[in-house]
């Protein structure tokens, strides 16, 4: 990684490095007065270790003045201030975050351990499925246990290196933080359903908890453990994944968010609560999980490698609090007014952690909310997005089979699409087109290139691009299976209910409503180029990610 140091005043009697990391796009600093800078090389040895050592004295007084909520921050804050929080509280599992998928509820007598089947997110801790999978084993003085079922969907277009090579490397950090806290983590490779029940019985395990997602094939493959478990064995699942478990904030598919965000708002006294620990777990498995070789399951991936992986985002919790941290100190403040903006440092960048459960949605917002104060408008825009927004998709996915067809749209949106279907098209590309990003459009184009070579693109613009797929495609159809596809395959974040409900909503208008009709559209919403001009400098962005060539 290039790095480069930049000596510039901060003030009279301070001066200030900064570190500039190109491929980071971010910056860190820290303040050294110029005289220890020219006593460097001829200070005595004694007298420098004591100079560091006062330096380190001051370096924990700040962190400790950041956990009290007062004075500058350190690089690194927010690591100690979570880790605090966790551990300073005392606060019992919330039952209405599990169901029960099997009749019986009661652990099996004469068994070996508890497993949590991990399947969407990926984390020792704030993980309320792995915290009470740790509850249930403590109180029958059992072993813990963590399984993740490694499976590569066959002709997939969407499995590449990009996707499983962030998730092995999540998972590999997950694997060394269970083994901190004597809990044994295995690998298995295959799916669930087949692998799962066959594993419970070898290990004699007496419970089996799992997480939530409402997608179609994580939903299949806990139907297929749920038939292959003995029925003596209880099978639990927890959402972990939102703030307010999915089947709690409603049980019907919501309209909208006007019609689902009084219920979460409600409800969030009763669950945004502080998340405990998963602590060191007291009772050792007499039989420990065979050792991963992680470099050799990562090479032996049989997954798309042309979709490299990103260098702008790490994968793991320790680097998603970076992340968040980095958004607290230096984006939230500009989130209320510029997040519409893709030129604008305003948004979290979270995505990609929040989709593999590198972080929890929940640990999120308590920090924006305790730590951002100052950000006034922001928190409770951030916060709308990131609870009531994105629980919406999960809702909208779990209530609707059709999640990702036109069918799963609305009465009046299928009708004024099919109305419009056969209108003539300005302009009409192929798939392949449209993935090389060879449109006349070059604020289309450079979006396009965007998620291709970095895996995101900025919300605003995930909106113009489905909608423009829509105009330039020959049918709805085609146009939200070109945009799932793409958006799959290519976005760091995709195979995740906000990405389906995002094409649905500018493609199908899901969650919106009826607009003055026009060609193509029919009611959907429009946006056109003209418009993103008024919205931010157009130029500016085209020139940044359109290449030349293009």
């Amino acid at each position: 990684m290039h790095r480069s140091l930049l000596l510039i005043p901060a003030s009279k009697h301070i001066w200030k490095f900064v570190t500039l990391e190109s491929q980071r796009h971010c910056s860190f600093t820290k303040l050294v007065g110029p005289s220890s800078i020219n006593n460097r090389t001829t200070m005595p040895a004694e007298k420098r270790k004591a100079t560091f050592a006062k330096m380190d004295s001051t370096k924990q007084q700040k962190l400790q003045a950041v956990k009290e909520g007062k004075g500058e921050r350190e690089e690194g804050w927010l690591q100690g201030v979570v880790a605090k929080q966790q551990k300073d509280n005392d606060l019992k599992f919330n039952k209405k975050r599990l169901r029960f998928l099997s009749q019986t509820q009661k652990i099996k007598q004469g068994s070996e351990g508890v497993v949590y089947w991990m399947n969407r997110d990926h984390r020792v801790q704030d993980n309320w499925a792995l915290i009470y999978a740790q509850q249930l084993a403590l109180e029958e003085k059992l072993p813990l246990h963590i399984c993740f079922c490694l499976v590569i969907p066959q002709n997939s277009e969407s499995a590449t290196i990009r996707h499983f090579g962030f998730m092995l490397r999540g998972l590999e950090e997950v694997a060394k933080d269970c083994s901190a806290l004597d809990i044994q983590f295995h690998l298995l490779q295959g799916s669930a359903g087949e692998l799962l029940p066959g594993f419970v019985a070898d290990w004699s395990f007496g419970a089996v908890v799992t997480d939530f997602s409402p997608l179609r094939t994580p939903l299949q493959w806990v139907e297929e453990v749920k038939k292959g478990l003995p029925s003596d064995i209880p099978f639990i699942q927890v959402d972990a994944h939102n703030v307010v478990p999915c089947w709690v904030a409603s049980d019907k598919l919501e309209y909208s968010a006007r019609t689902i965000r009084n219920k979460i708002t409600k409800l969030l006294k009763e669950f945004l609560t502080e998340i405990p620990l998963v602590d060191k777990h007291p009772h050792t498995a007499l039989r420990t999980a065979k050792p991963v070789d992680w470099a050799e399951a990562l090479s032996s991936l049989d997954v798309d490698r042309t979709v490299k992986e990103v260098d702008w985002a790490k994968s793991g919790t320790a680097a998603g609090i970076a992340m968040l941290e980095s958004f607290i100190d230096l984006r939230l403040k500009n989130f209320a007014t510029q997040r519409n903006n893709p030129n604008s440092s305003a948004v979290s960048q979270l995505s990609p952690w929040i989709r593999f459960g590198h972080l929890s949605a929940q640990r999120v917002v308590l920090q924006v909310k305790c730590c951002g104060k100052s950000a006034g408008e922001s928190v409770s825009s951030f916060t709308e997005e990131l609870v009531v927004r994105r629980e919406l998709t999960d809702n909208f996915c779990f209530y609707n089979p059709s999640y990702d067809s036109v069918k799963g749209a609305n009465d009046w949106a299928q009708k004024t699409l099919k109305d419009h279907a056969k209108d003539p098209r300005p302009y009409v590309y192929t798939r392949e087109q449209l993935e090389k990003a060879q449109t006349h459009d070059k604020l289309w184009n450079a979006a396009q290139y965007q998620m291709v070579i970095e895996g995101k693109m900025h919300g605003f613009l995930r909106m113009y691009w489905a909608k423009k797929i829509l105009e330039w495609t020959s049918s709805p159809e085609g146009a939200l299976s070109i945009a799932i596809y793409l958006n799959d395959r290519y976005e760091l974040d995709g195979q995740d209910p906000n990405g389906f409900v995002g094409c649905m909503w500018s493609i199908c208008g899901v969650h919106d409503q009826g607009w003055a009709e026009r060609p193509i559209f029919g009611k959907i919403r429009y946006m056109n180029y003209k418009g993103c001009t008024r919205k931010f400098d157009v130029a500016q962005f085209e020139r940044k990610y359109c290449p030349k060539d293009l």
